[in-house]
């Protein structure tokens, strides 16, 4: 083989392994990312479900404290129409 065949094989190898490389080390950079976004994913659905249920909570007290006082009120009024 000549001189420049070698070299012309030589640089299709070169190329081609770099090819490869990028391709490899580009999907697994892809898998990563997607493996962080579906944890951060979780991490949001878990943040939102406590502040979900904190929210419930202070609606259930209110709701609580809004029946104690219209049942105050009406027993106040039903006091005072007697």
């Amino acid at each position: 083989m000549s001189t420049t065949s070698k070299l012309t094989f030589a640089a299709s190898v070169a190329t081609s392994i770099g090819i490869i490389s990028y391709i490899y080390f580009k999907q697994h950079d892809d898998r990563y990312k997607l493996h962080a976004g579906i944890i951060r994913d979780v991490q949001q659905q878990e943040q939102r479900k406590f502040e979900n249920m904190y929210i419930l909570e202070q609606q259930q007290e209110l709701t609580k404290k809004l029946r104690e006082r219209e049942e105050k009120e009406w027993n106040s009024q039903n006091l005072q129409t007697n």
